[in-house]
């Protein structure tokens, strides 16, 4: 299965628990069955063991926060920046690094492995996409007007309509709908619930869809709301 884009996998279980970030690649979706026998669309993504790299303290830093690293790669591939942090924490380059704040970072430690054994079934789990990018599109594509007439002579066919006005105020409001880039926004999807978990293979399927395309980069995480 040809696997494309990354993902990110922010969990935050009970308060003995760890708050967990894993990185992974969003497959796409397929559909499942339950125990009732009812078909489930969900969206499968494919998670790779981390690393944590670097923690943050409080007392040193200022703020509790954990750096985690994912998808080994050579050295050759990053600057000679990136491979001198890994090297002055003691661990192996990786393509992705990211860091996210924790309560206390003083429950991991440096070198740690995370994995997918983490999450359970039934978790419910937001899930932050980037949407697709659409470019530059009009007012009915982008903002869902109804357009003019289509009879011949109407010359007011997809077009927004009036902006503005003339001499008071003389210009347009901002956050008029107007034509313009369409996608490429931070949205975040709440209450997934995870469906299936195969932590040998690295695999997870949440309930229902989530933004973006197959390949880009999520962020999921325990549901704020749930």
């Amino acid at each position: 299965m040809l696997i494309k884009g990354v993902c990110v996998v922010l969990l935050t279980a009970m308060e003995d628990e760890k708050i967990v970030l894993l990185f992974g690649r969003k497959l796409g979706m397929t559909r499942l069955h339950d125990a009732m026998g009812g078909s489930v669309a969900t969206t499968a993504i494919h998670v790779d063991p981390c690393t944590v790299v670097q923690l943050r303290s409080l007392s040193r830093d200022g703020y509790s926060a954990i750096s985690v690293g994912a998808e080994q790669t050579e050295p050759f591939r990053l600057s000679r920046a990136e491979n001198g942090h890994f090297v002055r924490n003691g661990c192996k380059p990786h393509k992705i690094l990211r860091e996210i704040r924790v309560p206390d970072s003083e429950k991991y430690q440096p070198g740690e492995i995370l994995d997918l054994s983490l999450l359970r079934e039934g978790q419910v789990i937001d899930i932050v996409g980037v949407t697709k990018g659409r470019g530059f599109q009009g007012v009915m594509k982008r903002h869902g007007f109804s357009g003019g007439p289509a009879s011949h002579g109407s010359m007011f066919h997809r077009r927004g309509g009036s902006y503005g006005q003339r001499e008071e105020p003389g210009r347009i409001y901002r956050g008029r709908k107007m034509p313009g880039h369409m996608g490429g926004k931070r949205r975040t999807t709440q209450n997934l619930r995870v469906v299936r978990v195969y932590a040998d293979r690295g695999l997870f399927f949440v309930r229902g869809s989530v933004a973006g395309a197959n390949g880009g980069l999520l962020m999921i995480r325990t549901a704020k709301k749930g």
